[in-house]
């Protein structure tokens, strides 16, 4: 389940969920403001669009393995009252965007969270620079799961997953291309899906890494990375998670 896409952001949602699916999740549910619901149907029938409400998201969380917020979700109390709610239920989660500006106004520790900042977000939940961050991306991965707990993702050229088991690794794929909005959507749907497979928190997101920065170089390899959108990958990104398929050429 994906949770967010205040007023004016439904592509962050949609791009989340069809990421998910993408990436292998049966069914995905998305909540989010109701304006949004309508668009988002539109062009991707295959999710299950609700309009964001304490009933249906109660509902949706009883009903969901696998819970993703952020994308999206703005930091009005419409916001912030779904991020409660979703906090109080316990189901492995990814949190994005918004979800992370919030939670650095009021920080708790989970276990079964991956959390995925990039550098300016993870200076917020640190509070500190940004300057702080890259100049020691290893150790700035490390004090956030300390702080929070968890799995952290620290986006960025060089991506560093780290756990609390002390587990570490620095993902060597992905481009310049990727520097556009949306990436990070896209990124969170994939790590979701890949939990909804039973992969552990670490697996999940350095799997979920190294297929998105894979699915992004093999598109810049075929188009280069100026221009590269976000949705683009979602071509690439099926042939990277099926890669027992041959590819065949039908020039």
């Amino acid at each position: 389940m994906i949770v967010g896409g205040d007023r004016g952001t439904a592509g962050a949602i949609r791009m989340c969920g069809e990421a998910a699916l993408r990436s292998g999740a049966g069914l995905v549910r998305v909540l989010t403001h109701p304006e949004n619901v309508a668009p988002i149907v539109t062009v991707r029938p295959e999710l299950m669009v609700d309009e964001l409400t304490p009933q249906t998201l109660k509902a949706a969380l009883e009903w969901a393995d696998v819970v993703a917020i952020g994308p999206g979700l703005g930091q009005r109390e419409w916001g912030r009252s779904a991020l409660r709610t979703v906090e109080s239920f316990n189901k492995p989660m990814v949190w994005d965007a918004d979800a992370l500006n919030l939670l650095a106004f009021n920080p708790d520790k989970r276990h079964n969270r991956v959390l995925t900042p990039h550098p300016g977000e993870a200076a917020r939940l640190l509070n500190v620079s940004v300057a702080e961050i890259e100049s020691d991306r290893l150790l700035s991965a490390q004090r956030l799961v300390k702080r929070y707990g968890g799995v952290v993702v620290l986006k960025g050229a060089g991506t560093v997953v780290a756990s609390e088991s002390g587990a570490m690794g620095i993902i060597d794929a992905g481009n310049a291309g990727m520097a556009s909005g949306g990436m990070g959507d896209v990124l969170t749907g994939i790590i979701a899906a890949l939990l909804g497979q039973h992969l552990t928190p670490y697996d999940a997101a350095c799997a979920g890494c190294v297929a998105h920065g894979d699915a992004a170089d093999r598109l810049a390899a075929r188009e280069g990375t100026r221009g590269m959108l976000a949705t683009d990958l979602f071509s690439t990104l099926r042939r990277v998670v099926n890669p027992d398929v041959i590819d065949v050429d039908h020039d």
